[in-house]
Formats: structure tokens, sequence, C-alpha cells
């Protein structure tokens, strides 16, 4: 292909496990507007680390609430543990490049080169790791999509942990690939909601027949955790710990840029919860924050969950249960129960604290798309890239392939980088209703939104 030839750049961007990075990188300690505090549930007041250990590992506890220190190193085991899969090539799409014919330049970080099909791993194999030195059991934990389920199945069975999965109903039905992948490493996997717990049967009770959502899931999650002696919650997003776990992609990224002298314009994620999100672009916030250099952010969602471009910037419970701590985010209400989406891992009702302040302050753009457009343009990437990309990916792919477009009908030569969170093998019954021409595009109402915003607890300073 003439694209290929005489390239300057190679194919495939590769660092050597020597470059794999030795710390994560905390991209609050350069936030001039920090995140506000987690609050306790039952008085509203910032939550303790002594209350919030009793859900989550200490040390985790410890890595959500510094909010200074700007890298914690990362313990030599979880390094050698990702060396099996990192580092992450960085590519360059020269065929799709050519199919759009533009003169933009586009490149995607690709996280999906291990079993689990995702950068999920990245977390989880650091959460299992602190809940073994914790000398823990086992631990519980939601999943939508089940990419975040299959790896902390993964990361479990490496050191021995009992894993506990719910995952959203309509996952678990759309998704039973995922979910056996999950029993093959040893997790018990639930539906969620579910009778097993006082919660799913509360919700059961208020939305028969609901199909599920991340935050009906984190609510058994949790009480299954703190019922159990010696057992701990652990959270695949959404989380200032995650995001801080997941910054191995960003840092990954901003090396291979280095390596080879490239400047880009423009960096794009798919946005759920914001773990992906956060830590492909926490690097390079933080070099914007430090006045370093200047990139375009993009955040993209689905239009059926708009939390960041149609929702409201208050607190707002992290679970359906409302059991969870508070956090100031981007919300569009506990209450909300996303539409059953074919993109499971962005079916959450809020967004990442980091995320929701760096939009709040205009560092980071945010962009809604409908599912059977984020398809079409899955379908168009794996043509002409040979991967075929999850659902969530794909949304982040759908607006750069958007951005390159808009480059050809302008002529303008910028550099695009996305986030290819992982692969969309166990998808194949949602490319099979795309494909039947059966796919819809549900996208919420005033009104319905308006009936999740009113979920959201209303106290001084927090009414809608």
């Amino acid at each position: 292909m003439k694209s290929l030839e005489n390239k300057s750049i190679p194919y495939k961007i590769y660092l050597t496990e020597e470059e794999l990075p030795r710390a994560w990188y905390n991209v609050r300690a350069d936030m001039k507007n920090k995140p506000a505090p987690l609050l306790d549930a039952e008085t509203m007041q910032p939550i303790t680390a002594e209350k919030l250990g009793t859900v989550f590992c200490e040390e985790l506890v410890r890595q959500e609430l510094d909010d200074t220190t700007a890298y914690f190193e990362i313990p030599e085991e979880i390094r050698n543990f990702y060396k099996m899969y990192r580092p992450a090539p960085l590519i360059r799409a020269y065929c799709l490049e050519e199919k759009l014919n533009t003169p933009a330049k586009i490149y995607y970080k690709f996280e999906g080169n291990n079993t689990s099909g995702s950068h999920k791993l990245n977390s989880a194999i650091a959460q299992a790791y602190y809940a073994k030195q914790q000398g823990l059991k086992g631990v519980t934990t939601e999943t939508g999509a089940g990419q975040w389920g299959t790896a902390l199945a993964m990361a479990c069975s490496f050191f021995g942990l009992d894993c506990q999965v719910y995952m959203v109903k309509c996952s678990y039905e759309q998704k039973p690939f995922r979910r056996e992948v999950m029993r093959t490493y040893g997790a018990n996997v639930t539906p969620s909601p579910s009778e097993t717990t006082s919660v799913g049967r509360k919700i059961l009770e208020q939305f028969p027949g609901t199909s599920g959502s991340l935050g009906c899931a984190i609510s058994e999650a949790v009480e299954a955790a703190t019922s159990q002696e010696g057992y701990r919650y652990v959270l695949g997003s959404v989380l200032n710990q995650v995001l801080l776990h997941q910054t191995v992609i960003g840092l990954e990224t901003q090396a291979a840029l280095k390596k080879y002298n490239i400047k880009p314009d423009m960096i794009i994620g798919c946005a759920g919860g914001g773990s992906n999100l956060g830590g492909l672009i926490a690097p390079f916030a933080g070099e914007i924050l430090r006045g370093e250099a200047n990139y375009q952010l993009i955040a993209v969602e689905p239009k059926s969950c708009p939390s960041l471009t149609r929702g409201v910037y208050r607190y707002d419970y992290c679970d359906t249960g409302a059991i969870c701590p508070l956090q100031k985010m981007y919300t569009l209400g506990n209450g909300f129960i996303p539409a059953a989406s074919h993109s499971g891992g962005l079916r959450y009702h809020g967004m990442s604290g980091v995320v929701s302040q760096l939009y709040e302050d205009g560092l980071l753009e945010a962009r809604s798309v409908e599912q059977t457009s984020v398809f079409a343009a899955a379908e168009e990437f794996a043509r002409c890239e040979g991967i075929l990309p999850a659902p969530e990916s794909s949304h982040a792919i759908r607006v750069a392939m958007d951005e390159a477009i808009r480059c050809r009908e302008t002529g303008e030569e910028k550099t695009i980088v996305f986030g290819l969170t992982g692969t969309g093998y166990f998808d194949m019954m949602s490319y099979g209703k795309f494909n039947d021409g059966v796919m819809g595009d549900y996208i919420p109402t005033d009104e319905e939104l308006q009936a999740g915003f009113a979920s959201i607890p209303q106290f001084p300073g927090n009414e809608i």
C-alpha cells in the first residue's frame, strides 16, 4: 500500500522492558483545583481512612486519599507481572489513514494484548497484590462488559485469592463467553441485581425486570465484601487509586512519542467511569498543568449514558443502593438505569472525580456518540487495521475518525492519538445485531434524565 512505503515512523513503536515505567503518576499532585473529597454517606463529612479501610485494602486507601505525592513506586512483583504483556505497542494506523484519505497522522495505544482483552489488568493485578499483602482471603467486585471481572479473576488466580464478581445482568446474558472466562480463572459470577444480597432484592423490588447497571452491581459487591470476614471490595474504574494504576498507559504512550519526537495535537479516549481515559491522558494533562505543553484532550461517551455531556456536577452516591461514599462528579443520578446498550463497560451513571474536575476546569472536552455510528467505525477500523475492537474502545475510534475526516476537509495535518482499550472477540452477539440491522440508538429524554437527577442527595450546596 502506498502509505506503507518509505515510512519514517515504524508501524509499531515498542518500548523495551527497561523502559517500562517504574512509578505510577498521580495527576492530582499537579492539579491546582483538587478533586473534592469523598463524603461519608452517614455523616456527609469527608470520609476517614479508617472508614474507607473497612471496604478497601489499606494501601489502596492511602493511594486514594493522597493528592500531593506525584509518583508512587510500582512494586517489583507488579512490574514483573506487567512484563508478561507490557510495554504495550503504540501503533501508527497507516492503513486507516489511507482509507480515510486524510493528511492526519493517527496513532493508537493498544491495550488488548493480554487474555483479559483490555487495559483492566493494569489495576487488577495491583489491587490483588495489595489484598494478598494484607493477608485477605478474597475480594468482591462488579463488572459491566466483563473485561474488569475477567482481569480481576486472572489477578486473583495468580495470587491465590477468592474472587466474587457481580456482573450487570444484560452483559451476563449478552456476553456468556466473557462470563465463562471468569469462571475458568476460578471466579464466582452472579448476574446483578440478584437475590443474593439485601440491596439486590431491594433494587429488584423497585425496578422489576431491570437489566441492571454498574451502580447496582457495585452496591451488591460492597455488601458482599463488608458482610464476609477477610474480604475487601475492589473497583475497576472511577476511583483515584484505579486511575493511578492506569497511568502506566499514558506514561508508556508519552515515552513512545518522545522516542520518535512525535508531538500529538489531540488525545482521545472512551469514557465510562474514567479509568482508561484518566490513565491515558493524566501524564499529558500534567504537562498542561505545569505549563510545559498544550494538547486537546477529548472524552467520548455513549449518547445513551451521557454523564459528562448532559449530567450535572454534584455530589452523588457512587452506587444505586446508596451505600457507598459520595463523590463529587458529573452524574446522571445514582437512580439512573441506562438502556441495555452493547457497550456495557460505559453504562455508569457518573464519572471519575479526577476526570470530572479536569472537565470542569476546561482541560478536557467531552463528546457523545450514537451506538450504530460506533459500530460502523469499529468495523471500518477492523477491516483496515486487522484488530476487532471492543465496543467501548470504538467510541474513541469514532471520534478519531471524525477528526481525521475533518482534517481531510480542512487540509490540516494534525497528529491524533487514541486509546484502543481492548478487543471485541467476546462481543460478537453485539456485532451480529449491528450486521443484521437490528441495532438501534437509544438517547434518553430530558424527562428521563430529570428522573435520574431526582435521586441525587439534596443538602446545602448540592441542590440541583
